[in-house]
């Protein structure tokens, strides 16, 4: 379990960099099918930094989550799946409400 939890990490952290640099919106679920017009309202470059922060957050939840294989210890895996959903939902809504994202 430790190395699947290592490797959804280490993808995690690659997404990290590549929506960090500001490339890779067409991963975007969501913002890829969206209408031309629809698009127009996200800035393209904040979006995909903010997700680029979001792949980093959820890369140090799988952290979290791999810790309970190390020290053999429930908690830190429940610890980590309450962390990916506040982290999600907490993602999400800045990325739907944020002025820096979305424009008018």
């Amino acid at each position: 379990m430790l190395i699947i939890s290592s490797i959804v990490a280490a993808l995690f952290v690659l997404l990290g960099v590549i929506f960090s640099c500001g490339k890779g919106g067409f991963l975007i679920a969501g913002y890829n099918t969206s209408s031309p017009e629809e698009k127009e309202k996200y800035d393209e470059k904040a979006l995909c930094q903010a997700t680029g922060r979001l792949m980093f957050a959820l890369a140090a939840c799988t952290g979290v989550t791999a810790l309970s294989d190390v020290f053999d210890h429930i908690a830190f895996l429940w610890a980590g799946i309450v962390l990916y959903a506040v982290v999600t939902i907490g993602g999400v809504t800045y990325m739907n409400t944020s002025k820096k994202v979305k424009r008018k």
